[in-house]
């Protein structure tokens, strides 16, 4: 299973009341609504931003708001690394994408999802705002609606395109080169 949702993809329908597979409809096979929930939730930013919060908070009570480090607020750097976090977490999906993943929708819902979350969580820098309950109702509807965002299933120009590469251009082309060059790949 990968860490994103999967581009919908178009499988034979052998099954088919048509007869033939080539009358039959097509049949995507995609996530479920609750992988995708799942899916959806930027956790590695989250847990990234859980350990500096952490640190934050126990500066927070053991100092007060006005307490500073390196010269600056606990509340401004806490906004600093609400923001790098919220930045970096569709970055961090475009770094872990894998062919066949849907990382745009991916990329945008943990945008989405990443304040939403903080918010839920007890970020420092929301300290001032935060309502339990209001974090909840947010976290909650959220969730159910992230899962009802689902990738579309690739056109069928885009995917004629995907298979035949245009050749405008220099091509690189792969040499084998005997051992003990200097830059073999093996």
């Amino acid at each position: 299973m990968s860490r994103l949702v999967a581009v919908p993809r178009e499988v034979p329908n052998d099954n088919s009341p048509f007869g033939a597979a080539s009358d039959a409809p097509t049949v995507y096979v995609t996530d479920g609504y609750l992988e995708r929930i799942a899916k959806y939730v930027p956790a590695e930013m989250l847990a990234f931003s859980i350990f500096i919060n952490a640190i934050l908070d126990q500066t927070v009570k053991t100092g007060g708001k006005l307490t500073s480090m390196a010269g600056f607020s606990v509340v401004t750097i806490a906004v600093i690394a609400f923001a790098a976090c919220w930045i970096c977490s569709p970055l961090f999906v475009w770094y872990v994408r894998q062919k066949g993943d849907a990382w745009v929708v991916n990329a945008f819902m943990s945008f989405l999802a990443f304040p939403i979350w903080s918010y839920a969580i007890g970020n420092v820098a929301f300290q001032d705002y935060r309502d339990g309950n209001l974090a909840a109702i947010l976290l909650v509807s959220f969730s159910l609606l992230s899962g009802l965002v689902t990738p579309r299933p690739p056109s069928p120009k885009r995917q004629q395109s995907q298979e035949t590469p245009s050749r405008s251009g220099p091509q690189l082309v792969d040499i084998d080169q005997p051992p003990g060059t200097g830059w073999n790949r093996s």
